[in-house]
């Protein structure tokens, strides 16, 4: 069963960058260049993310002696993710273009509360 995930701020960039293209294999360098994180805070991301079951990780099929580096993983959203990404990101706007009386708290890294 897959876990339940709080959507921060720092969520919901990644998210938005793996939904440029849904489909494309994302590498952590990659996203920490396109992200602005550095690894200590992208990996703990990627990690809830697997978790959920909204990605996907996988080892490159490379021989690590041939190409003088360890292999390195891949990210890729799952239909689920990929859906459930679009659903979240959307109500996120949502309540972040509400009046405060109405809209659900933000907060910047504990999720939409």
């Amino acid at each position: 069963m897959a876990a339940k995930l709080r959507i921060t701020v720092a969520v919901a960039q990644v998210l938005r960058e793996f939904l440029v293209d849904p489909s494309r294999p994302r590498y952590g360098y990659d996203l920490m260049q396109s992200t602005g994180f550095p690894s200590g805070k992208l990996y703990p991301i990627l990690a809830r993310l697997c978790h959920a079951g909204w990605l996907v990780r996988t080892a490159e099929n490379i021989d690590p002696s041939g190409e003088g580096r360890p292999a390195r993983y891949m990210y890729e959203l799952s239909g689920r993710g990929a859906e459930e990404a679009r659903l979240e990101l959307a109500a996120l706007q949502l309540a972040l273009a509400m009046p405060d009386g109405r809209a659900r708290r933000v907060q910047t890294e504990g999720g939409v509360a």
